[in-house]
């Protein structure tokens, strides 16, 4: 009677363990407890990514805005340069504008197409020193001509990713020619 007994049980055990390895019901739940943490990676990655990308749009339309919007007059003084500054850092919205640095620069060429510094202003940056040489790329300037340089760099820090990665330094660097005369001069004080 008891080598049966313990037949009987071993039967079970067997047939149990046989039902185990055929069952598949916690086997979708251990997939998504090992895939969950590379979810949660991937989405916050894309969410830092789009941010990041998002700011990086706004830097090179802060260039953009702040040296048309030089280039569009024929002079310009420290009041009106403090306003481009005011309409370019409100690009950044909703984004913090504490970050941002503007450099306003204008670089004219003498007759030789050699390129100086006429002025020179900044936001949260230092300016150029006016005449010092510049270097533009090829082609922007002719003799007794200028470019209007806008120089925009932020400091963007991401809301997770800045544990991992730190700041993330986006700049912008916009050349535009002035559109009324040969160059957009400076009336007044200095920035």
């Amino acid at each position: 009677m008891r080598n049966s007994f313990i037949g009987h049980m071993a039967s079970k055990a067997r047939a149990s363990l046989a039902a185990l390895a055929h069952d598949t019901r916690g086997v979708s739940g251990l997939e998504f407890a090992l895939i969950l943490p590379v979810m949660i990676i991937m989405y916050i990655g894309a969410v830092e990514f789009s941010h990041a990308l998002t700011v990086d749009r706004r830097v090179t339309a802060v260039a953009s805005a702040a040296s048309d919007l030089v280039a569009q007059t024929e002079e310009v003084s420290s009041a009106e340069i403090d306003d481009v500054f005011t309409a370019a850092t409100s690009i950044m919205t909703p984004y913090s504008v504490g970050p941002i640095s503007i450099v306003l620069t204008s670089v004219e060429a003498n007759e030789d197409n050699d390129t100086t510094v006429g002025w020179s202003c900044a936001h949260n940056g230092a300016p150029h020193s006016t005449g010092s040489a510049y270097t533009l790329p090829d082609g922007l300037t002719q003799a007794f001509s200028s470019v209007i340089v806008a120089e925009v760099s932020y400091a963007y820090q991401p809301p997770i990713g800045h544990y991992m990665t730190g700041g993330i330094s986006m700049t912008e660097t916009f050349y535009l020619r002035p559109r009324r005369s040969l160059k957009v001069e400076w009336v007044g004080a200095p920035c």
